[in-house]
């Protein structure tokens, strides 16, 4: 009940998201452009991310489990403009089936809405040559969205092949999308109680602590990967310091995250990794079948390098 008298913080953080993703997604030769841009890619990203939390809010709502409205977390800098929402589930889940449709509902809401936005966005989307290794400088810097099967398939669909040499630059719906997929494929990580450290619990609870840390650690170990192939391609190429440095810190997100992860699941000796046990452990075929597609769904949205800036 309290939730229903005071949202006054929910509606705040929700006006100033919008407020900051539409500076994230002001891009155009014009004035009038960029207002327009940053109007369509404010939208977008909103209604996959609102998609997103309703779903988990609707089913925990629909489980008896008392949950919050979101709340929206606005980042003034950077292009994407937010850091994404959350929810507040007060009570426990006490089935697995339960659990399974809290923490699939999310992922599986949100990547409905933003795989049309981002289809309509990548056919929309104009060619644009890739430059040459070597002929950056710091005050021309080029950002590359990471790739995933999922987000291949879709611009082989949307835009058709695409000659060697070439990218598409991305429509503000299309960065809206990708921007979408990427939160999918971070929120089914199978660590503590993200989305898919829910789904993981429902699908075997035993294996949940031992493959939560696994995946926790290896955060670090791609971070640690992507730095060092980005160093070494960076010396075969001969890049001055400050392009091998923005090579080498590409791995830093994903230390990044695992330090977050570090901070709210590893306080209190670790506990936060060990999910809370549920009443009812029984598992409907469906259900199963929901957690499967989930898997499926965090394998085809995986990005190694979510994100490079080249200089």
């Amino acid at each position: 009940m309290a939730e229903r008298r005071k949202p006054i913080i929910n509606i705040a953080l929700f006006f100033a998201t919008l407020v900051t993703t539409w500076f994230a997604g002001l891009m155009g030769a014009t004035f009038e452009e960029a207002l327009k841009n940053g109007a369509m890619y404010m939208g977008s990203i909103m209604a996959i991310l609102l998609s997103h939390e309703m779903g988990h809010y609707v089913m925990a709502r629909r489980n008896n489990v008392p949950a919050s409205l979101p709340y929206f977390l606005p980042v003034p800098i950077g292009p994407i403009g937010t850091f994404g929402a959350v929810i507040v589930m007060r009570g426990r889940i006490r089935s697995r089936n339960a659990l399974m449709e809290i923490g699939a509902a999310g992922p599986l809401a949100g990547v409905v809405v933003a795989i049309p936005i981002l289809l309509y966005g990548l056919a929309h989307s104009p060619l644009m040559p890739l430059p040459e290794p070597g002929t950056l400088t710091p005050d021309t810097p080029i950002m590359l969205e990471g790739q995933s099967l999922l987000y291949m398939g879709l611009k082989r669909i949307a835009v058709g092949s695409i000659p060697t040499g070439y990218d598409v630059n991305l429509h503000p719906m299309a960065w809206a999308g990708w921007v979408g997929l990427l939160v999918t494929m971070l929120n089914l990580f199978p660590i503590g109680q993200l989305d898919g450290g829910h789904i993981l619990y429902a699908l075997s609870s035993d294996a949940h602590p031992r493959i939560s840390k696994i995946f926790f650690l290896s955060l670090f170990f791609i971070g640690a990967s992507v730095s060092v192939y980005g160093l070494y391609t960076g010396l075969q190429l001969e890049l001055e310091q400050e392009a091998l440095f923005s090579r080498v810190f590409t791995g830093s997100p994903w230390v990044f995250m695992g330090l977050l992860m570090l901070f709210f699941f590893g306080r209190n000796k670790g506990r936060g990794f060990v999910h809370p046990p549920v009443d009812d452990p029984s598992l409907s075929p469906i259900h199963r079948r929901i957690g499967i597609a989930c898997l499926i769904l965090f394998a085809v949205t995986f990005m190694p390098i979510p994100l490079q800036i080249l200089v």
